[in-house]
């Protein structure tokens, strides 16, 4: 290519201005716990100690079923379709789904279902990724604000509160309290609104099509792989684009 050719060639577009981060929550800022220890913690609260095989088997099992945090499941039995369909709406809801999926698994644990559905509501039951507190904090001096935007049954500000996180959050964008789940754009809007910024100014990120579904809302969408629990979540790519504007 000659001088001249190279000095008309157009540039890389030119970088889309963030004043904002919605995230994600689940495999996105925390991981559920891994499968054995979810189930081993559980039967302990039903007072019911599980080898390490048992564990396992079992494991396997409930998480086929269907897992809050987990995989969906491969078929939802009819009598379940109602509260499977609105499980991120409705907090009974959510849990009468799960722990119904839960109860088709037989576990030979008196209560086992519920108390798998519990390790959700405690910070026990979840791992934050090692980048998130890092990536939050950063965000906060940079002065982004950021909100949590999830499709969930139950509230995670008190994971947040003992995580020592909450002060890092602007805003927290529940479906279940605002009545719309991702993609729709209304949670979007509802976000962005709350955070007081243009939705073409803000970023979401997040782990699955639905958080990509932002796009339909007017704001950038930035998809990340869920890691496993404990593992970085590459959460400083977004941490990159939303201070390129040299706050």
């Amino acid at each position: 290519m000659s001088r001249e050719a190279a000095d008309s060639a157009p540039g890389p577009p030119p970088r889309r201005p963030v004043d904002a981060v919605l995230f994600d929550f689940h495999g996105t800022l925390a991981q559920v716990e891994e499968p054995v220890a979810w189930v081993q913690a559980a039967a302990a609260t039903c007072g019911t100690t599980l080898d390490r095989a048992r564990a396992t088997a079992l494991a396997d099992r409930l998480v086929t079923a269907g897992r809050a945090g987990g995989p969906l499941p491969a078929r939802v039995p009819p009598h379940l379709a109602e509260v499977w369909a609105d499980r991120d709406l409705y907090a009974p809801a959510h849990r009468a789904a799960y722990v119904g999926l839960a109860e088709t698994v037989d576990s030979g644990v008196s209560g086992l279902a519920e108390a798998l559905y519990d390790r959700l509501l405690v910070p026990d039951g979840w791992l934050p990724y090692p980048d998130t507190a890092p990536t939050l904090r950063a965000l906060r001096a940079a002065k982004v604000p950021v909100a949590v935007v999830s499709n969930i049954g139950f509230d995670v500000r008190p994971l947040f509160d003992a995580w020592e996180l909450t002060e890092l959050v602007d805003a927290f964008v529940l479906s279940y309290e605002v009545g719309r789940c991702k993609p729709d754009p209304a949670i979007f809007y509802r976000a962005c609104g709350l955070l007081g910024v243009d939705p073409e100014r803000a970023l979401m990120v997040g782990d699955t099509p639905a958080d990509a579904g932002a796009v339909r809302a007017g704001c950038a969408a930035l998809v990340l792989p869920a890691a496993e629990p404990g593992q970085v979540n590459g959460l400083a790519a977004a941490l990159d684009l939303a201070v390129a504007n040299g706050r």
